[in-house]
């Protein structure tokens, strides 16, 4: 459902640096300021709660909060080596996250729910931010912009092989990982690909009638 762990099987990148939500830890993200924190801390590396509270518009007493909650359910730790006694730097202890458990899914429904809702506003916000700073941006960059829907008619099997092909796609290309930024090629950047498979199971379908009509009938003539 979002990022992923079991990359060395699916073949996308990060699976040795990958979290594996369990039930703690699906209810320590069901906070869209939570998720907005990790992800904030995974794409800048370590940083303090004030900073991080600027960066959300929110106050450095809800980041704090936010952070002790999140450093207790393991996704993120105190770097002990920039801190100091005034200031208390945090830092990410994986940079994706895995969730795609049916059965907890199941047995946390509202956690699942509220997780998902956190994510989806997530992307929301990095899509709006993309679009403010569109015009702005070399035109090189600006002309890779894209937002695209293709309606598809998928059984509930072509659907997860299509996801599994996506996925191979995208393991083809280098990931953002800190670490190596410093040897990535010359003007290579940042990009965000956010995919979607959203089930739409209120589309009118053919009725039978009309189908058996097909059958009898045969093709129509060119």
């Amino acid at each position: 459902m979002s990022d992923a762990e079991e990359r060395a099987a699916t073949g996308l990148p990060g699976a040795s640096d990958a979290v594996v939500l369990d039930a703690k830890g699906l209810r320590a993200l069901a906070h869209p300021v939570r998720v907005q924190l990790v992800g904030l801390l995974r794409k800048h590396g370590p940083s303090t709660a004030t900073r991080l509270a600027e960066r959300l518009g929110v106050n450095s007493g809800t980041a704090s909060y936010h952070l002790r909650q999140l450093g207790a359910a393991g996704f993120v730790e105190e770097d002990v080596e920039r801190g100091n006694a005034r200031e208390r730097w945090w830092r990410s202890v994986h940079q994706s996250t895995w969730f795609n458990d049916p059965d907890l899914a199941a047995r946390e429904p509202e956690a699942t729910t509220a997780y998902l809702r956190s994510v989806a506003a997530t992307y929301t916000l990095r899509t709006q931010r993309a679009l403010n700073e569109l015009q702005a941006m070399p035109r090189a960059w600006r002309d890779t912009f894209d937002m695209s829907d293709w309606p598809l008619r998928l059984t509930p099997e072509e659907a997860a092989a299509l996801q599994e092909e996506l996925r191979a796609v995208i393991s083809r290309y280098r990931p953002d990982v800190p670490a190596e930024a410093a040897t990535a090629p010359e003007g290579a950047q940042r990009v965000a690909v956010i995919t979607h498979l959203l089930p739409e199971l209120d589309a009118p379908t053919a009725s039978p009638a009309a189908s058996v009509r097909a059958t009898d009938e045969g093709p129509e003539p060119q």
